[in-house]
């Protein structure tokens, strides 16, 4: 049986596992059950299949790394997390209650409803913004309405810590969040500002008063991008029924510049509950688009708008140095070399974080299979063996973090990554001489002839020379990397 496939029927570190309840894009969630926890357990599995998006391994990762972290009532009480090297799995608190999915099916509701559901999605995010963490997948089905009344988050596959590597913000390049609710921040790459998931409930806001997504159903990059210019159709507009008083709070939460939207939610959460307190302005009484020209000022304002700025976690994470390990069998003396090095830099340098990637080459002709002879996931495996590469090191999980990239090049896996991630050093083995890496360049020597910052090349003299060579002859598929100054 694959370790990650759950049977119905197991018993996996003492909880029995009872039902399947739902197969998701992400994960598999199951009930369960054990004996030193009162009452049924929702035990979550990553949806590990045939070469699956890697974001599906990294989500779920990010998971595993914030759950623990999260307490109160705002969100599910976590019993235990399983290692990607055993078992991966997340075993938590079964919310009794409903999510607002099918509140959500009933729209357009009466506005004091909407500002009601409104409220208690605010306040559960006062409590997690409290806790540092920004949800970023904000929707009906991630919110649960407990019996008692408050509202619970769930999925934290995509959020964000403030205080720790985020492994999506890292390793990607690509928008995450779902489409119809996914913030204009979202869309330009930057995880590190809470007032996204301001504007993901101002979403939710709007469908709810009026039965209609403000944003359609973006399909595409480029409809997505949309929302940076166009503003939606006035919630009055569609049903006048629509109180001035939400139309504000509404049109407020989905400004394209977050400094004019609630700058908390506490304070969404106060004009939720105190309508005649709500300052009243032209968004109010708005019952049309904004003219063409003016859209047409903000597209232009949007294609000159500069990269964003590094997240206030990297920003302030003191040096940051990359190493590329190479884990291909025949090279250990080398990944062993490489970590003496890390080390020695490691202990000479102050305030460090460290980001261990890994390059699982991709081929451009032929279909990559994600398993290998033993029928485990590949991208998976390099990932716990990155871990058990880096154990030595006894690094606090927020000062490490661990990254398996794709790429069909390794040299610019390793490039984009450190560009992107404002690397101030690159630690990575260099392997032996040939005639054939002398025509067509090592990866390491692309790398020291192109990085943005200090390069640091570690060699180390293979057993055999003979192996070296018929290694060097092979290529490098999957290589690692680190720094040393070029």
């Amino acid at each position: 049986m694959n370790r990650m496939e759950v049977i119905v029927g197991e018993t996996i570190d003492g909880f029995l596992i009872e039902e399947r309840l739902h197969v998701g894009g992400m994960a598999i969630i199951f009930r369960a059950s054990h004996p030193d926890v009162d009452g049924p357990v929702l035990f979550k599995v990553p949806k590990i299949e045939d070469g699956d998006d890697p974001t599906v391994i990294v989500g779920f990762e990010m998971e595993m790394m914030i759950l623990p972290r999260l307490s109160g009532v705002h969100v599910p009480k976590l019993y235990a997390v399983g290692d990607y090297a055993r078992r991966p799995y997340i075993a938590m608190e079964f919310v009794k209650g409903e999510t607002l999915y099918p509140t959500f099916e009933k729209s357009p509701l009466p506005p004091m409803d909407v500002a009601a559901i409104g409220a208690k999605v605010a306040t559960a995010l006062v409590d997690l913004h409290r806790q540092k963490v920004i949800h970023h997948d904000i929707k009906p089905s991630n919110i649960v309405i407990r019996e008692t009344g408050e509202a619970c988050l769930i999925d934290f596959g995509l959020s964000r810590h403030l205080g720790m590597p985020d492994l999506l913000e890292a390793e990607f390049r690509l928008p995450m969040g779902t489409a119809p609710y996914i913030s204009p921040e979202q869309i330009r790459q930057y995880r590190s500002d809470p007032r996204s998931d301001i504007f993901s409930l101002g979403v939710l806001l709007y469908h709810l008063a009026t039965g209609e997504r403000p944003f359609g159903l973006p399909r595409s990059q480029q409809a997505l991008k949309t929302r940076l210019w166009r503003d939606p159709v006035p919630p009055r507009k569609i049903r006048p029924d629509v109180p001035p008083w939400l139309q504000e709070i509404v049109l407020r939460c989905l400004e394209v510049d977050p400094t004019k939207r609630y700058q908390t939610p506490a304070r969404l959460a106060f004009a939720l509950k105190n309508p005649d307190a709500v300052l009243l302005t032209a968004r109010a009484e708005k019952m049309k688009r904004d003219p063409l020209p003016t859209a047409f000022r903000r597209w232009l304002r949007a294609r000159a708008l500069p990269p964003p700025e590094p997240s206030p976690y990297v920003a302030d994470a003191g040096s940051i140095v990359v190493v590329a390990v190479d884990l291909q069998e025949g090279f250990e003396y080398l990944a062993e070399a490489l970590r003496i090095q890390t080390q020695r830099a490691l202990s000479s340098a102050g305030d460090v974080r460290l980001a261990c990637i890994n390059v699982l080459k991709l081929s451009a002709v032929f279909v990559n299979d994600p398993f290998d002879a033993e029928g485990r996931n590949i991208h998976v495996q390099r990932l716990v063996e990155l871990k058990d590469w880096a154990r030595p090191f006894g690094m606090a999980t927020e000062k490490i973090s661990f990254h398996v990239l794709e790429h069909m090049d390794p040299a610019e896996a390793i490039l984009e990554f450190a560009e992107k991630n404002y690397a101030d050093q690159i630690l990575m083995g260099a392997r032996g001489s040939s005639n054939m890496r002398r025509f067509l360049g090592s990866v390491s020597s692309q790398v020291a002839a192109r990085a943005p910052c200090t390069v640091t090349l570690v060699r180390a003299q293979a057993p055999s020379a003979a192996k070296q060579e018929t290694a060097d002859v092979a290529g490098e598929p999957g290589a690692g990397v680190a720094a040393v100054a070029e």
